[in-house]
């Protein structure tokens, strides 16, 4: 029993960090599915950090609103256990569909693939990236419709660089991971797509394009070699589906399609005969005419933003901006992040009102707002908050001003998360010179942590002679500065010695 709640029943799968159960609501009389991880199977990270991020992750992808997504009714943990309840999916997943559907049609591959474009669509627009998708996380559903599950626990599981667990393997699965995630590189939406185009190449020949007898073998071959075109195994796979699998297999992440609903674009062609939809909200043909299609541009619709503050409103009707600030104290007490972000969402144009756009309580309420924004993973909003912050302290107090380079820094970090790792690259380069700079205040953790980041960043944008020179530079630095034995050292270590072996 978890929590006095949810009544396990029946094992339904085991790796190596966890079980999945199917199991019994008891309060809400209904069947779900249970994910039981342990936290001390995974090296090199302290069991509360990770359970912290773990719910956060939880409430993330629980913000996810699309049909193919499964839907997360709980998390927490349970003694030494984190568990994670989801809606039970009824039917198989897709690596068994394949082996009773052995050659799987091609026009079936294209299905599956555009209503995982979808899917993958809406989860980059918050940002979220799955970090392994493969046939195992993939339900074919009774009515066709395809479910993508464990949507945020890879990104636990693995951040920043690739985690090894106690065995020595990669956590995630070498047959489908791209060649930056390989590397500990950056990762985004082009990760993803990369696995995608596996799966593709998976479902169209009955096999993964690269197989090795060792995970680092095949790591090498992911680098190295280029996947046979699909025609050659099956010649009547039609020839623009074998030159998208090229695309999405390349190396290089600025060689694979730009996102999911451009794939989705290359896809729609090869689907069965559909109509257009007019394109009018809650238009109720749309389901039928473009099924499963991913919302035209919904990655670059801006999320709501606080509007221009109003005219000053009669006192009498002044909000409580200091009773406010108080509940949002409370709710962040509580971990009750998304409430408190739009509570400062919506008391911004009214504090703004009340006291000046420039005045010190403004400026507070929107550096609390910027920084609860990214804590709740909400990069995409937090970014030009940032910006604006960064610009407005810098014209103050000038460029090399802390709090003005911390701003960019924050902002950097959502480049990062946003998979724009050239944008990203460029603006901690522009910041290291402050960073390092003793004269003008610099900072020696940020600066190794930014010399971190820019080359993971180079490794994700496949320059991995840059990288290697990079790091190999800044671990002689942490070595000299905080001794070989620092967690940063043993880090960036085992990520030389991985670049090492697979050049090798």
């Amino acid at each position: 029993m978890i929590t006095g709640r949810y009544e396990l029943s029946t094992l339904i799968g085991q790796g190596g960090m966890g079980q999945v159960w199917t199991a019994y609501d008891q309060r809400l009389d209904r069947r779900v599915a249970v994910k039981l991880l342990r936290p001390d199977k995974v090296a090199g990270q302290e069991a509360d950090e990770l359970r912290r991020r773990f719910v956060r992750e939880c409430r993330v992808t629980a913000q996810v609103d699309h049909p193919g997504l499964v839907t997360v009714h709980d998390a927490g943990s349970e003694g030494e256990e984190l568990f994670l309840v989801m809606q039970y999916v009824d039917g198989a997943d897709l690596a068994d569909h394949l082996a009773e559907h052995d050659p799987y049609p091609w026009q079936w591959t294209v299905s599956v693939a555009a209503q995982l474009c979808a899917v993958l669509s809406a989860v980059h627009a918050v940002p979220i990236i799955h970090r392994d998708l493969k046939p195992r996380n993939v339900m074919v559903k009774q009515d066709g419709t395809v479910t993508v599950l464990d949507l945020g626990v890879a990104s636990v599981m693995d951040t920043d660089t690739t985690r090894l667990t106690h065995t020595g393997s990669p956590i995630g699965s070498p047959a489908y991971m791209a060649p930056e995630q390989a590397m500990g590189g950056a990762v985004g939406p082009y990760t993803d797509l990369y696995a995608l185009g596996v799966l593709i190449h998976e479902l169209l020949s009955g096999n993964v394009p690269f197989t090795g007898s060792t995970a680092l073998g095949v790591l090498h071959r992911h680098l190295y070699e280029p996947p046979v075109p699909v025609r050659r195994l099956r010649p009547e796979v039609p020839e623009s589906l074998e030159a998208l699998v090229l695309r999405l297999l390349s190396k290089d992440p600025q060689h694979r399609p730009s996102s999911a609903q451009e794939t989705y674009e290359q896809l729609l062609p090869l689907l069965p005969a559909r109509g257009m939809p007019t394109g009018s909200p809650l238009d109720p043909t749309r389901p039928f005419l473009r099924p499963h299609a991913p919302w035209p541009d919904r990655a670059r619709i801006p999320a709501p933003q606080p509007s221009a503050a109003p005219d000053p409103a009669p006192a009498a009707d002044k909000p409580d901006v200091a009773g406010a600030v108080d509940e949002v104290k409370r709710l962040l007490g509580e971990g009750r992040i998304t409430q408190a972000v739009d509570i400062l969402g919506a008391i911004l144009p009214a504090a703004a009102a009340q006291h000046g756009e420039h005045s010190p309580v403004v400026r507070t309420l929107r550096k609390q707002y910027a920084a609860t924004l990214m804590d709740d993973g909400q990069y995409r909003r937090a970014l030009p908050e940032l910006r604006r912050l960064a610009d407005e302290r810098a014209t103050e107090a000038g460029q090399a001003d802390p709090q003005a380079l911390r701003f960019r820094y924050d902002s950097a970090q959502c480049l990062e998360q946003l998979g724009e790792p050239a944008a990203a690259l460029a603006e901690y380069r522009s910041l290291l010179p402050y960073f390092e700079n003793q004269y003008v205040g610099g900072d020696p953790e940020l600066s190794l942590d930014v010399r971190r980041r820019i080359g993971h960043l180079l490794l994700a944008l496949g320059d991995r002679g840059a990288a290697h020179e990079t790091l190999g530079r800044l671990l002689l630095d942490v070595e000299r500065l905080r001794g070989p034995g620092h967690p940063l050292a043993g880090e960036v270590r085992r990520t030389l010695q991985w670049l090492g072996q697979v050049r090798g």
